[in-house]
């Protein structure tokens, strides 16, 4: 390959990061990516793409703490994600919610994104174990349709 390619190739692979990023499953894309392999880093590189962040590092900081304790000792081996559900508030507000599998327990992973003008940032993102709980609250029979003929 010579370096004119070499230059192109690079380019477009720079662009479709860019192009990634750009929206929030872009982002999610990318979280998960770099989460697989370090867990903090992941959080932190989530956490800077929202300037107002900074205010709350110390925040931040005890989540980078959470997540990097999910160590294989801990939690077991860490399997990948799950898509729970998606829900748009708004053009400019979401909310995705992940299932992380381990082999101890799966977590949910929350990421709100909002879009004040024309790029996404991530608004808040949260880390939830009562899945159980509300499995448990969702099998309870008024929520069940007892009417059906």
């Amino acid at each position: 390959m010579n370096l004119r390619n070499t230059f192109i190739l690079f380019f477009i692979l720079l662009s479709m990061n860019l192009f990634a990023q750009s929206n929030p499953q872009g982002l999610i894309d990318t979280f998960f990516n770099t989460y697989k392999v370090d867990a903090g880093k992941a959080v932190k590189e989530l956490y800077g793409t929202n300037k107002w962040t900074e205010r709350v590092k110390d925040d931040i900081d005890k989540v980078v703490g959470t997540v990097n304790g999910f160590t294989e000792s801990y939690m077991g081996k860490y399997y990948g994600q799950e898509l729970i559900t998606i829900k748009k508030f708004s053009e400019s507000f979401v909310l995705y919610s992940y299932l992380v599998k381990y082999d101890r327990q799966p977590i949910r992973f929350i990421f709100k994104f909002y879009k004040p003008n024309d790029k996404w940032v991530l608004y808040s993102y949260a880390l939830d174990d009562s899945l159980d709980d509300e499995i448990q609250e969702a099998a309870k029979l008024y929520y069940l349709n007892l009417d059906k003929d």
